[in-house]
Order: structure tokens, then C-alpha cells, then sequence
């Protein structure tokens, strides 16, 4: 995995945190002379103009990135999929993950992809629809240990790596906490390193023993290191992510969730996951609730 697009990645969640901040402030400032929408975006307009604007960070395999010029990923091939009954074209527009939001809400784009995971303060500000992805933390090993490290509980007394400042060191207490309680001993030391490509490298040489990161980025490192390693799945709380809409695109956000629900019982998104992630998603029916 390219060190860069793993970094990229990570950072955008920390800039999407200060994103909300500026979102009272922002929200209604076009950032490119983009014009406001004053009334909600319908299905009919988007077909009158043929085309519907899909706001990505085209740096985030395998959701979003770039391949010889085009823009390529999940995603992509997801959106093209959703918005097919519409007949319209699905544009990319390439956007700063820190300012996504305001854009949205300054006519930009339509919608937001690119994992854009649930949080209380997000869905508070946005319109989203139900879950396309998952975003849920897990544990790579090495392949060799498949049959000792199944679940945490295999990392009783092993040591365990984080990313400094990510969702697995917000974790590592936790996990502790529980490894004391169900088999007795916790982890003999966790080690923080400044990127996750750090992380894997020391898994590798047998320095440590499982790394936390996001499920659809260790598939990534899966595919980029074959048969090197292995994921445990069910560390942390199930998380996702879902396509974000301006809070008053009603018909819009029912469509999107209409048409997931026919990629779920078609088996086409599970197809696409195959293909993107190696490995199918557990997808939630509806957006979490935080109240």
C-alpha cells in the first residue's frame, strides 16, 4: 500500500472533524462561485440537467482514486449503479476532504461519497443515506498466526500497534480492558507508530503482533502484500458509511436508500465490495441512531 494514500485517508477523518466546525459559518458560502440552492434538489431536476455531481476525495483507494488520469473505485462503479434509472451521467468532482461539507452545502456537488462515515455531529448537519459501506475497525495479522489469533482474545499477552491519534489508539483501553476480562491478561505493550505503513512493516518483521486500521484499508493491504496477511474481524463496534445529501434533499436521500436496498437484494453491491475489498460487508438497514 502506498504510504501516501494511506496517510491521505487517515487525515481526511481528523480534517472532516474540524470541517464540521466551520460548517455554521461556511455552510452557505459558495467556495468556488458555485450558486446556493435555495429549494430542495428533486429527481426531476437532476434529470433536467442530465447529470448528477458526486463530491469524492480521489486519493482513497479503494473508494476513490485516480488510475492513469481517471478517476476509479467503489464508489465509482457504485454511483454509476445507483443513479442508472435516472439516465443521467455521474460526474466526479475531486475535493478536499477539510472542506467537503461547506461544498456540499454551497451547490458544488449533490451528494458526498468517499466513505463518509456516521458520527452524532455529522448527522446532525447532513442528510445521509443508509449504510454502503462498512467503516468498522478490525486487526491485521500475520498469516501465520491465523490459527492462534482468532478473535482479541488471541492477544492476551501479545502486542498490539496503532496508529498515533487514530480510532485504534482511541481504542487500545478498551481493548485492554476487555483482553483483562475475558482471558485474563492484556496486552504486554501497545506501541503507537506515526503511520500504519510503519505498523505493518514492524508486523512483518515479528516486532508486534496485530495492527487496528479500518476494514476497507487493511483489504487494501491484503491485496498489496498476498498471503502475507490475514484480518480478525469483530474488534471494535460495528461501524459504516453512507452517501451525504443536504438535510433538505428528501427525495433524493429516499432514492439513494431505494436503490441500496435493490443493490443488497440483488447481490450487485456485494458483487462490487468482491471486487473493490476482496471480502463482503456486513451492511446496517439504517443510518445509526446517536440521540
Amino acid at each position: 500500500m502506498s504510504p501516501r494514500l494511506s496517510s491521505v485517508g487517515a487525515a481526511r477523518r481528523r480534517f472532516l472533524g474540524l470541517s464540521a466546525l466551520l460548517f455554521a459559518a461556511t455552510a452557505l458560502l459558495p467556495l468556488t462561485g458555485a450558486p446556493v440552492r435555495a429549494e430542495p434538489l428533486t429527481l426531476e431536476a437532476i434529470k433536467t440537467a442530465g447529470v448528477v455531481k458526486v463530491g469524492v476525495e480521489a486519493a482513497y483507494r479503494p473508494f476513490t482514486f485516480r488510475d492513469k488520469g481517471e478517476i476509479v473505485g467503489y464508489d465509482v462503479d457504485l454511483a454509476k449503479q445507483l443513479f442508472a434509472p435516472l439516465g443521467v451521467k455521474v460526474e466526479f468532482i475531486d475535493t478536499a476532504w477539510a472542506g467537503v461539507i461547506p461544498a456540499l452545502y454551497a451547490g458544488n456537488f449533490d451528494v458526498i461519497m468517499t466513505s463518509l462515515t456516521y458520527s452524532k455531529e455529522r448527522v446532525a448537519k447532513v442528510g445521509y443515506s443508509i449504510p454502503y459501506t462498512e467503516a468498522t475497525q478490525e486487526m491485521l495479522i500475520r498469516s501465520s498466526d491465523v490459527d492462534t489469533i482468532k478473535s482479541i482474545d488471541g492477544m492476551s499477552g501479545k502486542v498490539l500497534a496503532v496508529k498515533l491519534g487514530s480510532a485504534g489508539d482511541t481504542m487500545k483501553a478498551a481493548l485492554d480492558a476487555k483482553l483483562k476480562a475475558s482471558a485474563g491478561k492484556g496486552f504486554s505493550e501497545v506501541k503507537a507508530y506515526d503511520d500504519h505503513p510503519a505498523a505493518y512493516l514492524a508486523l512483518a518483521q515479528g516486532s508486534v503482533d496485530g495492527v487496528i486500521n479500518s476494514l476497507a484499508t487493511l483489504t487494501q493491504v491484503l491485496k498489496d502484500a498476498p498471503g502475507r496477511y490475514a484480518i480478525v474481524r469483530d474488534i471494535g463496534p460495528r461501524n459504516w458509511a453512507g452517501i451525504g445529501a443536504r438535510k433538505e434533499d428528501t427525495a433524493l436521500i429516499g432514492f439513494l436508500n431505494e436503490r441500496i436496498e435493490a443493490l443488497k437484494a440483488n447481490g450487485e453491491i456485494y458483487k462490487l465490495q468482491e471486487k473493490w475489498f476482496g471480502t463482503q460487508m456486513k451492511l446496517a438497514d439504517k443510518v445509526p441512531d446517536f440521540s
